[in-house]
């Protein structure tokens, strides 16, 4: 193999290396991207779903002030990190809101709320499905930019870790479940 042909190759795998960083670069921005795409689409249905409670649920103010505030802070987070944390914290509260609303056996029944609690619900599974898929991406992103060779183009890039989704502490303990039959 003459030096021409050995210094092609070697050039064509480094524009490879400079290629798929790139990509992987821009898949992960392109995966967060969907992620937002469905967490805008939940912020959008929880004024609604609020609306829904507040006429049957009077007396439980704090629980749609937390769904209400975690919104709004959700709709603030700057980083990926500080989305992941309010996200989480967002949840929560809905899955307070639901718990709640099974106090109340006229909104359960009421068509608006049930529609919305399935959209919700449906978003709920659709973002945690993308948050994985994000994850995936983010951690085959920061495997290449420390493998050899393609971590000297990263370097010369800047590129650096990207992080990572991650979950609450609260939501990895155990949930407690205890039935109260009557004896």
């Amino acid at each position: 193999m003459g030096f021409y042909a050995f210094s092609a190759q070697k050039v064509d795998r480094e524009y490879t290396d400079y290629n798929g960083l790139i990509r992987l670069s821009h898949n992960t921005d392109k995966a967060w991207s969907n992620i937002d795409v469905l967490l805008k689409q939940r912020h959008d249905e929880i004024p609604k779903l609020v609306k829904v409670c507040e006429g049957y649920m009077k007396h439980e103010r704090d629980t749609l002030e937390s769904v209400t505030k975690a919104r709004t802070d959700c709709m603030q987070s700057g980083s990926v990190g500080q989305s992941a944390q309010n996200e989480n914290m967002l949840s929560q509260a809905l899955k307070s809101l639901f718990a709640v609303a099974e106090n109340y056996p006229d909104l359960k029944a009421n068509q608006g709320f049930m529609q919305l609690q399935q959209r919700v619900s449906y978003l709920e599974s659709q973002i945690a499905d993308r948050r994985e898929f994000f994850n995936e991406s983010v951690n085959n992103y920061n495997i290449r930019i420390h493998q050899l060779p393609d971590m000297f183009v990263a370097n010369m890039l800047a590129m650096k870790d990207k992080e990572l989704f991650k979950v609450l502490e609260e939501d990895r303990q155990d949930v407690d479940i205890s039935f109260d039959f009557p004896k």
